[in-house]
């Protein structure tokens, strides 16, 4: 069996609202494998977005213990999370989250300037416009976020998570502001780097149905694990599949 990339052991996390302690996960424990598609659920308050935002380096936990490709993360700084985070994570977020004032190719180029490597501006144009090429968005390189569609603005956003070649995306609330087919052209994009790229896709989510686009799904309530349990291959979802039977776009005139 390969190491979990993702290991979690009892963790907590409680915030101090005046005089009032809000417990947000209450020992929670669960592993993650390299490579797996994970849903994780649950309605607003769960302890979900908790939860994320510890996996992601974003916020540490109270106590328990966050091992990430083996190695303890809990107590890290702040400088040290962000270093690991650029390394090894991207963000995919429901409100996209991009820099409104930029070009699509900018706001995928803008992690490389940040990781440390050293990347000439053309190694940085040429590598962000291979990831807009691969997410379909390519001819739009150089739209600024207000002349995209919502769902031009998730690709774009995909893009820019892949851009430090991470081992993990955490995508929270991907779908969250886009129409049905919009959010099935997502999650295809999503399925496709897991399967064909190896990249292992933690999805956070209060939708039951985009949760069975994944392999195994969590459900989280008051902080704590509900269920953890595989995803049915008579329920699991194929977004490449429904794309396919569904009826072409008509373009506009």
């Amino acid at each position: 069996m390969p190491e979990p990339l993702i290991r979690v052991v009892d963790l907590k996390r409680s915030y101090a609202l005046g005089d009032v302690v809000v417990h947000a996960l209450r020992g929670l424990s669960l592993e993650i494998a390299p490579g797996s598609f994970f849903a994780v659920v649950g309605a607003s308050g769960s302890g979900k977005s908790t939860l994320m935002n510890i996996l992601g380096l974003l916020d540490r936990p109270t106590s328990g213990h966050y091992f990430l490709a083996g190695e303890d993360v809990s107590g890290f700084d702040r400088d040290r999370r962000a270093e690991l985070r650029n390394k090894k994570i991207g963000f995919v977020f429901q409100n996209f989250s991009l820099l409104p004032r930029t070009t699509a190719l900018e706001n995928v180029e803008l992690p490389l300037l940040y990781n440390g490597r050293g990347h000439r501006p053309a190694e940085r144009h040429a590598k962000a416009l291979s990831l807009l090429r691969a997410v379909g968005i390519a001819e739009r390189a150089h739209h600024t976020p207000n002349q995209l569609s919502g769902g031009q603005q998730q690709r774009v956003a995909i893009a820019r998570s892949l851009v430090n070649d991470p081992e993990l995306i955490l995508a929270d609330e991907p779908t969250g502001n886009l129409d049905s087919r919009t959010s099935v052209e997502i999650m295809e994009i999503l399925q496709r780097l897991n399967r064909e790229h190896g990249i292992t896709v933690l999805l956070i989510t209060h939708e039951h149905d985009i949760a069975e686009y994944a392999t195994r799904v969590v459900t989280v309530r008051d902080g704590r694990i509900l269920t953890d349990e595989p995803v049915p291959v008579t329920r699991r979802r194929d977004a490449a599949a429904e794309l396919a039977a569904l009826p072409p776009v008509e373009a506009e005139a």
